[in-house]
């Protein structure tokens, strides 16, 4: 997103921090999945009508032109708290239409998250949103038909729904079936990167880490803590098995990687007798 986009969805998230906020307790969770899968919704219509995503983000026109547009076509056709956030949103000035549409997502998928967070679920949903794009990894085949062009986005969604049922949380079946109809990216970047969205909403850092072994709970609880004195901030720890490394491990926190794991010494060792 260019600057402008990135202060305009700032502001659009507070705003809709702000109007979860305000509903209750008690209602929290059930506003926070409305909001967020009528956000979803809103950018199918926006995605299916250009000149209507161009006009309610047409920077030229005055704001309340713009809202009163969103009024027109979308009051009475979801919540009021969606309403307000749509209107909040389309506000703001966004660099381009196709970015505040990006920005329409962004803030449907923090809504579904807070309301895993107000069912005490936020934590559970990083996981599996981990564990999904890893599978996504693991399995080319089934990637390579969530990411067919000429499949319909409902096609991919049917595809992973019969993947996921059961076996998930509601939000990550909801959050992963948004990013699996229209990818921003590929669909294991795009899954990977709501993992990282959540752990960033509960105030951590992803450390992605391969062992030669399963890690129990108490070394990845060290894990987390020694990386936290390292990085200076609270780590997540995503795990997986690999057992071509030997022993020892792999960690990657965003760009940088540290190899401890045997295979890697091996290789390097390799690499200085050479």
């Amino acid at each position: 997103m260019h600057a402008a986009s990135r202060d305009a969805l700032a502001k659009a998230s507070t705003n809709l921090d702000t109007t979860l906020s305000g509903v209750g307790e008690e209602h929290a969770l059930a506003e926070g999945a409305t909001v967020g899968n009528e956000l979803f919704e809103v950018v199918e219509i926006l995605d299916g009508d250009r000149a209507l995503r161009v006009a309610v983000a047409d920077a030229a026109a005055p704001a309340d032109k713009r809202t009163g547009l969103i009024d027109a076509v979308f009051g009475g056709r979801v919540s009021g708290s969606t309403l307000n956030v749509l209107k909040a949103a389309a506000t703001e000035v966004w660099s381009t239409p196709r970015e505040f549409r990006s920005g329409l997502v962004e803030l449907g998928r923090r809504s579904l998250l807070r309301a895993a967070e107000k069912q005490g679920q936020l934590g559970q949903v990083e996981d599996e949103l981990f564990r999904l794009s890893r599978i996504l990894d693991q399995e080319p085949s089934l990637t390579q038909l969530l990411s067919d062009r000429t499949a319909t986005a409902e096609r991919k969604r049917s595809l992973l729904a019969s993947v996921l049922y059961g076996k998930v949380t509601a939000v990550t079946e909801a959050l992963a079936l948004q990013a699996i109809g229209r990818p921003a990216h590929n669909p294991i970047d795009d899954i990977a990167n709501l993992a990282k969205t959540a752990a960033g909403l509960q105030g951590r850092t992803i450390a992605q880490v391969t062992a030669a072994t399963e890690l129990n709970e108490g070394q990845q609880a060290a894990l987390a803590e020694k990386l936290g004195r390292i990085y200076g901030r609270a780590m997540s720890i995503h795990s997986e098995v690999d057992p071509s490394l030997l022993g020892g491990m792999t960690i990657r926190v965003g760009d940088e990687v540290i190899d401890g794991s045997t295979a890697g010494k091996l290789e390097r060792l390799r690499a200085n007798l050479a």
